[in-house]
């Protein structure tokens, strides 16, 4: 098959996190078509470890986003914050996520990694399975994107990883690690990035590539 290589990249440097979201119904259709694009992701030993839970219903989004405040609120009390600026920054990241119309959550598993008895070769295990979570959501990032859709990926789960999982149902074994937010984009806003040249070198560290 075919494709026109150009416009493919042109795409791909179109996309950009989508965090002035607008309000509205995204289509169903268009959701099931991005994870099916992302689900075929490069991964670790062929083994997937992704798992997604798809919301779309309001309550549920704010009970787990209840969730996640009440330990996030913990943390920041913790970094010596006062209260006020606690529940500022609370309700803005809450209103802020509930702009979107629907959210993903995407969860490792490390059932099919490969198991080894030492601690050096089990952490290498499990980066390969963290890379791979990054490649499934980026495939999905530019599928939402090739589809008129805006997206925002958040990494808030890391953090309260417990109360995703009392929010969602979430068995004790898979590990939250993104937040998803999707809506159709409400803005773009500029972004930045560093010039080929100060990340990519030819041959050794520090040779330039030209």
């Amino acid at each position: 098959m075919e494709y026109n290589a150009e416009d493919f990249l042109k795409m791909i440097e179109s996309r950009s996190s989508s965090k002035l979201l607008k309000p509205g119904p995204v289509e169903h259709s268009k959701i099931l078509r991005a994870l099916e694009a992302a689900i075929s992701a490069p991964s670790a030993h062929n083994s997937q470890p992704w798992r997604v839970v798809v919301i779309d219903d309001r309550a549920v989004l704010e009970r787990l986003l209840d969730e996640m405040a009440s330990e996030w609120r913990r943390d920041l009390k913790r970094d010596g914050l006062p209260d006020w600026k606690v529940e500022v920054i609370i309700e803005e990241s809450k209103k802020r996520t509930l702009r979107a119309s629907v959210v993903i959550v995407v969860c490792l598993t490390m059932e099919e990694m490969d198991k080894y008895p030492d601690e050096r070769r089990s952490k290498c295990e499990y980066v390969m399975a963290i890379q791979s979570i990054g490649a499934f959501i980026q495939n999905l990032l530019l599928a939402l994107h090739a589809q008129g859709l805006g997206a925002c990926w958040r990494c808030g789960p890391l953090f309260a990883p417990e109360a995703v999982r009392r929010a969602l149902n979430i068995p004790e074994d898979i590990e939250p690690q993104a937040l998803i937010e999707i809506a159709h984009p409400g803005g773009i806003r500029p972004k930045t990035r560093k010039k080929l040249s100060d990340v990519a070198y030819k041959n050794l560290w520090g040779e330039t590539l030209s």
